[in-house]
């Protein structure tokens, strides 16, 4: 038997533009990121806005495991085998975390002949969205931290600073730390804590935004601490919301990628099920649905989570109703 990684660099992966061809979209509507990844642009959100919604399928699962129980796995073959009888589909997924890929759990591309491709790329950088939910959470923080050197006339109490740090790796010596140490300038001394990126609640915020304008709106609702009144302070009283944005100006676009049989998935957004809603952004799965008959999806850890979340947040926010839900055991 040849391993995940052995069948993900055998496959001949067609030109990203002609995988997209297959749901109907124009080249000029991708944004490349070499040849294989495309970002979908805002236009073609618009331009099939009025198109009829696809029926949404849910895979989830009853027993979570330590190293995934195959819901990724089971929606690459499942919207493999739907595109072999002639039925237009879709997978829309979550994106992977580097934390788990270099840990236990290992790469979240599917397996054996059910894997979406570049497998390398996904498992790793892949298009910079995580790297920019980072640096947008640091940039908050450093805003925070900076305000309180600065005289802090917010009147922000220290012991009730909320919103952490984050590193998309698995570094336990990061969990509780103390900042500010050293001279005058070099800030504050107080408690922090470090958080894997996709426990950001920028993370969560990002993969229910409907448009850069919603974003906002939710990074500015983001409490990052609490004054000496007791009152929250937010993202938007340190007016960090603009450069937040800033940085998240492309991670907000869906991703397109392809299957081992040149199938399209949209791959965008990465939320961790225990921690936020577990699912893929609310953007992908309407544009994927705008796009073919049928979608299918996964949501995170087992069906008395994932697809808890799934259908008490991310349905009711977004005004989606699945069609079918699939055990992957």
């Amino acid at each position: 038997m040849k391993s995940d990684i052995e069948i993900a660099q055998e496959a001949s992966l067609w030109h990203i533009k002609d995988v997209a061809a297959k749901a109907g979209i124009k080249e000029e509507e991708l944004e490349f990121y070499g040849n294989y990844k495309a970002k979908l642009s805002d236009e073609l959100e618009k331009r099939v806005a009025d198109n009829p919604d696809g029926k949404l399928i849910l895979v989830t699962a009853i027993n979570p495991t330590p190293a995934g129980e195959g819901k990724t796995t089971v929606s690459i073959g499942l919207t493999q085998a739907l595109n072999r009888i002639g039925k237009k589909t879709i997978v829309a997924l979550r994106e992977p975390s580097l934390g788990p890929c270099f840990g236990v759990k290992g790469g979240a591309a599917g397996g054996g002949y059910s894997q979406v491709v570049p497998m390398e790329d996904l498992n790793l950088h892949f298009t910079g969205d995580f790297h920019a939910i980072t640096s947008a959470n640091n940039l908050l923080a450093a805003m925070l931290d900076n305000h309180i050197q600065q005289g802090n006339q917010l009147g922000i109490d220290t012991r009730q600073v909320v919103w952490k740090r984050c590193l998309d790796m698995n570094d336990r010596a990061l969990r509780n730390i103390v900042v500010g140490l050293g001279a005058k300038a070099d800030g504050v001394v107080r408690e922090d804590h470090f958080i894997i990126t996709v426990a950001s609640e920028i993370m969560a915020i990002l993969c229910l935004a409907e448009d850069m304008s919603d974003l906002k709106k939710r990074l500015s609702r983001i409490i990052v601490a609490y004054n000496y009144a007791g009152e929250p302070v937010t993202a938007g009283d340190l007016k960090a919301v603009g450069a937040m944005a800033a940085l998240l100006k492309d991670a907000i676009k869906p991703n397109l990628i392809q299957t081992l049989e040149h199938t399209p998935a949209i791959v965008h957004g990465g939320p961790f099920a225990n921690i936020a809603h577990g699912c893929n952004s609310v953007r992908a799965t309407r544009m994927a649905l705008k796009l073919a008959d049928y979608v299918v999806t996964e949501a995170g850890f087992g069906a008395d989570l994932g697809a808890e979340k799934f259908l008490d947040i991310k349905c009711r926010m977004a005004g989606l109703v699945p069609a079918l839900f699939r055990r992957a055991r």
